[in-house]
């Protein structure tokens, strides 16, 4: 069909069968599922989808437990259908990672439904200049790009809704068409077509009236009559309501014979050429001004953004009215620029441009404004009039039935515009601001973002030459990413690559990389970036400066608003609106609801002005707030995440309070959420040896987020970087607790015997400085360590130890941990009775204490006792509670832990079926943390229970690569599988 397979590269269609073709031939694009998650991509036009917005998409409520491998499974197969010669370690240049999402980068005319939108666009463009031949063509055009039912072959709950959409939308524009072919005459024809239509849409009363028109005009009044009878008729008997104002007026006037509807009226632009020549003495017409600024020769990007502007720009009821804001450099007027050259025909009586200098020293005043638009016009100045209400009314009148379009750049505010502004249909503006105009009435609010990557480098590419970019596009890429992909900043370094053809590309990413001279780096001639942001920063008042300032200081990517009002040392109420004021302005981000964020550049501004206006005492003061914040509220959280422990109580108070939480899950949730700024200011904090003891405290407070197993990396690296500076310093103390947390993190990594070095340097600084409670934590994971190393013996002599430090300092929940640990190693030494009592008095303990994630760590360990002991089902029930606990609370390796454990008893029990489910499931966990010990263990049940089924090919496969990564890891299990593996050998001959 046209516009589906034609012309060179990768094209997509979704106006029927979710289809695509590279070079005119067709792809395989996989199962419906793999199409719908392609489809959403379409459809989002560039934009990222999120894992779980993919997820409720597709499957929405009955998702699988393994959605999210599924949907990665999907992504990667869909990326190697549409890049089939890109190495697997070349990252994807089409579907591409975005945070967490996943985004589809498209060409300009790479989409059926760009192309019918831009189709249905110049149609109505044409429409509203006279032009309807053309306007009709070009919607038939549009029309004829579909193919059936739209997002054919798609599924889930967003294909539906989709699908929905598009039938809609494709309605609309057939009876558009409908209007177009009736306007020039072509009754005759369309009957036939409109008998269809209205058989399938008997409801639609536009249709009908068409029909009815169409009817009328061949002569067939009876059945143009007949037409509103039965469709009166269906709407009583399907919704129950009497037709519509203007179905009733058509019958109306169908009875009367009404001669006006037999009328077709040619549009003026179609017999304009046969319009007689004005007479000497005519009227003369107001002037037509273009006072449009130059087109943009190199704009680029922006293309879903353009074409959105242009159809508001053609809306026809009211006066459209565009607001766009966004950062100094942003590209908000060359947007604007560039959208008001491409709507020029919708605008045939001119269009009107005013700069209003609004961050100037001397912004334009509205009535100075006024007089160059009256002037423009053709009215001279000795008669306009002095009042600004008097001017703004003589400039609407003469806007009044005339079709015209108002530029206003860089507006200060709404009172600066609000008089500038057509009030008459036909007419538009768009405004361009750094603040958002969000109080002027009936203006459509558009916050302007930073390029796309890809943008970038073209709009790079386009001003220092394509065939230097395309020599090095990697190091281009590096350098439009320095840039923070902000126009400006990219124009500018790239009119200076131009302006230097001995530099290379990579030669400016060295100059950009370091932040203290990067900004510096951003200026050629006039055009600098600082100077930009310059402008917006001398608007603010002494308390927006403020904390524009301070704000720049933490390192973090965001900031929650309760963390913001530490660092500024403010109640939160008083301190969010700050924070909303200065997102109004554009100088802050609010990506979503209560959190705020800088972007690049505008941060390294701000902490330059924040050198140089806040003294160094000030700028710890705000960062030891924020510490202190983040310190008191994780205290908090591990003291809900591991109720009756006593560390939150040992841990520094700065002083700052902290986030309060309703509840284990949520304070485990904000742990997570806030990861990022938390370790960020744990690395701020390593330059001063003041907060180097808060800093290694928060490492310890954030212990519960170690459960989830997505941050170990980071947990090393920052508590290597905090131990190194404890240890210049001399801070014992801080030095005892990064060497606890650094062996909880090295153990959660299999790396036994570093841990255990590190637990024993922690135990050696406790017993110096008296920390019974760091102590008890440190035998206790001694012992741990000794067991996995089938060291049971040991184990048991330092869970002793454990055990009399708790019930020195009055510690029952560390006591009844040591209690379920302890089973296991009574197993290992065979001591079934001694290993049962064990865990059994460990859950009573929990349970008596009102201890939540202790219950079911104690569960997790008499299951794994009453599992060896043969009491299977018993081992099921506890094992089927503890998992849902974790899985609520996100704990992925205890997830990973218990599924694990299920598995290995539904072995013991033969139900072989069951234990391959639940051995898959640790198996997705492990690999999804990147736990490669866990991934060992789950392998190693999956093998089992696969030899079990009779499939022992399979079985061994999984075995054979559980022993890889057990011999990898250095773990004694390998033993374990060897002998598995060996007895396979026996059975197979």
């Amino acid at each position: 069909m046209a516009g589906r397979a034609t012309g060179d590269g990768l094209r997509f269609a979704i106006l029927g069968p979710v289809l695509a073709w590279r070079d005119g031939i067709e792809l395989d694009l996989g199962t419906p599922l793999q199409r719908s998650i392609l489809a959403m991509l379409l459809l989002r036009q560039g934009h990222p989808v999120t894992p779980d917005e993919m997820i409720d998409g597709i499957w929405g409520e009955e998702a699988p437990p393994r959605a999210l491998g599924a949907l990665r499974t999907y992504v990667s197969r869909l990326r190697t259908v549409l890049e089939p010669d890109r190495s697997p370690r070349t990252r994807p240049e089409l579907l591409t990672s975005v945070g967490r999402g996943y985004a589809l980068v498209l060409g300009a005319s790479g989409l059926d439904l760009a192309d019918f939108e831009r189709r249905a666009i110049s149609a109505d463009a044409a429409r509203q200049a006279g032009r309807t031949r053309d306007a009709a063509e070009s919607l038939r055009a549009a029309l004829g790009l579909w193919a059936g039912e739209p997002l054919a072959g798609a599924v889930g709950p967003y294909a539906e809704r989709q699908r929905d959409r598009l039938a809609e939308r494709r309605m609309s524009a057939v009876e558009t068409l409908m209007d177009l072919d009736l306007e020039l005459g072509r009754h005759a024809d369309v009957v036939s077509e409109l008998v269809a239509l209205t058989a399938d849409h008997p409801l639609r009363e536009r249709m009908r009236a068409q029909l009815m028109l169409a009817y009328y005009r061949c002569g067939r009044q009876a059945e143009a009559l007949a037409v509103f009878t039965e469709t009166r008729q269906a709407l009583i008997d399907e919704l129950g309501i009497e037709p519509g104002a203007d179905l009733t007026a058509l019958h109306r006037r169908i009875l009367a014979a009404d001669p006006a509807l037999s009328v077709v009226t040619p549009s003026v632009a179609e017999i304009s050429d046969a319009a007689p020549a004005a007479e000497p003495g005519a009227t003369v017409e107001m002037p037509r001004p273009a006072q449009l600024p130059a087109a943009v020769t190199d704009f680029t990007g922006r293309a879903a953004l353009v074409n959105r502007l242009l159809a508001l720009l053609a809306e026809d009821e009211g006066v459209p009215v565009a607001a766009m804001s966004g950062i100094g450099g942003v590209g908000k007027t060359a947007l604007a620029v560039h959208v008001a050259h491409l709507a020029q025909d919708l605008f045939p009586d001119g269009q009107l441009y005013a700069d209003l200098r609004g961050y100037g020293t001397e912004p334009t005043p509205p009535e100075t404004a006024l007089v160059a638009f009256l002037r423009a016009l053709g009215i001279p100045v000795d008669v306009i009039p002095d009042g600004l209400a008097e001017r703004s009314a003589l400039f609407r009148s003469l806007l009044a039935e005339r079709r015209m379009l108002v530029l206003l750049d860089n507006a200060r505010d709404a009172e600066q515009v609000e008089h500038l502004l057509p009030g008459s249909a036909g007419c538009a503006a768009v405004i361009t601001s750094r603040g958002k105009l969000a109080d002027l009435p009936s203006a459509r609010l558009v916050d302007l973002d930073v390029l796309e990557p890809d943008e970038a480098l073209s709009l790079f590419a386009a001003v220092a030459g394509p065939d230097r970019v395309r020599a090095e596009r990697a190091a281009a890429m590096d350098v439009v990413a320095a840039c923070g992909f902000l126009p400006l900043a990219v124009r500018i370094v790239a009119a200076r690559l131009a302006a230097r053809p001995s530099w290379t590309v990579a030669s400016l990413v060295p100059r950009l990389a370091d932040e203290r001279r990067r900004l510096d780096e951003l200026k050629i001639g006039n055009l600098a970036v600082s100077a930009t942001f310059a402008l917006g920063y001398g608007q603010l008042d002494p308390q927006q400066a403020r904390a524009f300032r301070l704000l720049s200081l933490p390192t973090g990517s965001d900031i929650s608003a309760l963390a913001a009002a530490a660092v500024l040392d403010m109640s939160q109420g008083p301190a969010e609106d700050l924070l909303e004021s200065l997102v109004d302005a554009s100088l802050l981000e609010a990506p979503a609801p209560g959190r705020y964020r800088f972007h690049d550049l505008l941060k390294l501004f701000a902490r330059r002005q924040a050198e140089d206006a806040e003294e160094p005492a000030d700028r710890t003061a705000a960062l030891r707030r924020l510490l202190g914040f983040y310190l008191a509220s994780a205290r908090s959280a591990h003291r809900l995440a591991y109720e009756g422990s006593a560390i939150a109580d040992a841990l520094t108070d700065i002083g700052v309070p902290g986030h309060t939480f309703s509840s284990a899950d949520a304070s485990v949730a904000w742990l997570s959420v806030e990861a990022e700024d938390l370790f960020a200011a744990i690395g701020q904090a390593v330059e001063s040896e003041s907060l180097l003891l808060p800093a290694a405290d928060l490492l310890l407070a954030m212990e519960p987020l170690l459960e989830s197993g997505t941050s170990s990396r980071e947990f090393e690296q920052r508590t290597r970087a905090v131990l190194a500076a404890a240890r210049r310093a001399g801070e014992r103390n801080g030095e005892l607790r990064c060497r606890y947390v650094l062996g909880r993190v090295l153990f959660g990594m299999n790396r036994l015997d570093e841990a255990e070095r590190q637990f024993q340097e922690a135990r050696a600084l406790s017993l110096e400085s008296g920390d019974h409670i760091v102590l008890g934590e440190t035998y206790n994971a001694l012992a741990v360590v000794s067991g996995r190393l089938r060291r049971h013996t040991e184990a048991l002599e330092w869970f002793g130890r454990a055990t009399e430090v708790y019930r020195e300092v009055g510690n029952p929940a560390g006591e009844a941990l040591v209690l379920s640990y302890s089973a296991r190693d009574h197993l290992g030494l065979g001591h079934v009775e001694e290993a049962i009592a064990a865990s059994e008095r460990g859950l009573a303990i929990f349970t008596e204490i009102g201890s939540g994630a202790g219950v079911a760590r104690a569960r997790y360990h008499l299951g794994i006792v009453l599992s060896y002991v043969g009491r299977l089902n018993e081992a099921v029930v506890h094992h089927a509670e503890c998992l849902n606990f974790f899985r609520a609370s996100d704990q992925r390796v205890w997830e990973q832990r218990v599924c694990y454990r299920l598995a290995a008893t539904f072995i013991a029990a033969g139900r072989f079926a069951e234990a391959s489910r639940h051995a898959e499931r640790a198996l997705s966990v492990s690999r999804e943390i990147t736990h490669p010990y866990g991934e060992a263990q789950s392998l190693t049940a999956l093998g089992k229970a696969l030899c079990g089924m009779g499939d022992k090919m399979r079985g061994r496969e999984a075995l054979e690569k559980a022993l890889g990564l057990f011999t990898r890891l250095g773990s004694p299990e390998a033993d374990d599988v060897r002998a598995l593996l060996l007895d396979l050998d026996r059975v197979d001959v």
